[in-house]
């Protein structure tokens, strides 16, 4: 229903410029996770979703607008595969054509059915502004030294899990879910948005370049303040963090690119910081799975949104 409904959104207006890097930016795919979560939210508690359908793709559209911006801002040259926008076309396009994504995503989220609209747009407005909130904190920890891992795991609940419960928590409202679980679903958003994330930063160092789609190492070449590199700083010897730090100020002079990968990743293998990471993903895909317990809906009912959960957790891409 997802890839049908994308498929048939026309964005034919002029100038074209300003338009075709939207329509290249939803047709490079993507997992479409977070319409088909409103949309499933909305399927435990009716049998027609035709009625999220259109705030579902809303979302969709806000999603890949945050990417544009995101791309630019990290100086990411690849994404899904293909150039990022700024990469193909220039960065005022990005920042352009994805204020325009913004607004086409309000326009969607508005054709909300009346009775949810305000709740809907409410809850719409008030997560966009807790991500960039969390864009702002990425920002800031690139030159902050002492970030913790609570902060880490708030930055990215910001930026990456909330719109993931935000999509759950409008499909349960659309679908007519009682208010403890549009609240449960909500959490359970949280949680499993901040094990996807935690996915991502575990894939970025040591998923396979053929099908993560973006560059692997792309969080060290940026001195991006991850949970890999928090507990790495806290755990290494003096001689590694030196090591690390003379990387991070040396920018991109005196080593290539893959030096610098390969580096910092036989540190993280040496304090063996991957198996922190996955522990601390199995915790939040546990308190996840613990959320969806909650739900005063039979278990069977529940079977798809388990096994996509579970699949996230799998994934290699």
């Amino acid at each position: 229903m997802i890839e049908t409904a994308i498929g048939k959104l026309r964005f034919e207006a002029q100038p074209r410029s300003l338009f075709l890097p939207i329509e290249y930016t939803l047709s490079t795919g993507g997992k479409r996770i977070r319409p088909a979560f409103m949309l499933m939210a909305c399927n435990l508690y009716s049998e027609s979703v035709d009625r999220a359908l259109k705030p579902a793709l809303g979302m969709e559209v806000f999603h890949n607008f945050t990417l544009l911006h995101d791309d630019l801002m990290d100086g990411a040259i690849r994404r899904r595969h293909q150039p990022t926008v700024h990469e193909k076309w220039n960065p005022n396009t990005a920042i352009l054509s994805g204020d325009a994504m913004l607004i086409i995503a309000y326009q969607l989220i508005g054709e909300t059915d009346a009775p949810f609209l305000k709740d809907i747009l409410t809850l719409f407005s008030q997560i966009a502004l807790e991500i960039c909130e969390g864009q702002q904190y990425d920002m800031v920890f690139e030159s902050q030294q002492d970030v913790s891992e609570e902060d880490y795991i708030e930055m990215i609940r910001l930026k990456t899990a909330v719109l993931l419960a935000c999509c759950l928590k409008a499909g349960a409202l659309i679908g007519g879910a009682p208010k403890e679980d549009v609240d449960c679903l909500y959490r359970f958003g949280i949680h499993i948005g901040l094990a996807f994330q935690l996915q991502d930063d575990l894939l970025d160092v040591y998923g396979d370049p053929l099908t993560f789609g973006k560059n692997v190492g792309g969080d060290i070449l940026c001195n991006k303040k991850t949970f890999l590199l928090i507990h790495a700083m806290r755990l290494a010897s003096e001689q590694q963090r030196a090591v690390i730090r003379q990387y991070q100020r040396t920018g991109k002079k005196g080593f290539t690119p893959e030096e610098k990968i390969a580096a910092v990743t036989a540190i993280y293998d040496d304090l063996r910081i991957k198996d922190l990471l996955q522990a601390k993903i199995q915790q939040y895909y546990q308190l996840a799975m613990y959320d969806l317990s909650l739900l005063h809906l039979p278990a069977d009912r529940l079977t798809t949104l388990r096994e996509v959960s579970r699949q996230l957790m799998m994934r290699e891409s």
